[in-house]
């Protein structure tokens, strides 16, 4: 297996940079699923938001990007369960990404729930607002 740092999967979905992203695509479509490549949970995060922030892809543009890699046989996604949920939550269009996927994972340990200051989190994502 085979770790792919954020980087590398920007400039495989963007194709932006004329000497990184072929040496990305080239890595990306030699593997396989006897020698898959990794995203880390910290990976898939920083690319939802590298892609909305710095490429001002749309919210759907991204979890279509996140979903392809979920299904892609040759990319072992961390948490991949947890990833999928997050998008589920996030697929109705009022809350964060991360927001989702942090309270996907803790309820995948047991929480009961999730607490947090922020109002949107607690509207959209599932979490219980701390008042």
């Amino acid at each position: 297996m085979t770790g792919l740092d954020t980087n590398v999967l920007v400039r495989y979905i963007m194709q932006d940079d004329a000497r990184q992203s072929p040496k990305a695509t080239r890595l990306i479509e030699s593997l396989d699923a006897d020698h898959p490549g990794f995203i880390s949970l910290v990976s898939i995060i920083e690319l939802y938001w590298v892609l909305t922030t710095c490429y001002e892809l749309s919210r759907e543009q991204v979890a279509q990007a996140i979903d392809l890699l979920l299904r892609s046989r040759q990319i072992v996604v961390d948490r991949s369960d947890q990833v999928l949920r997050a998008l589920r939550v996030f697929d109705d269009g009022r809350a964060d990404f991360a927001d989702c996927l942090i309270e996907r994972t803790c309820a995948s340990v047991g929480c009961v729930k999730t607490v947090t200051f922020d109002a949107k989190a607690s509207k959209h994502s599932g979490m219980v607002l701390l008042a």
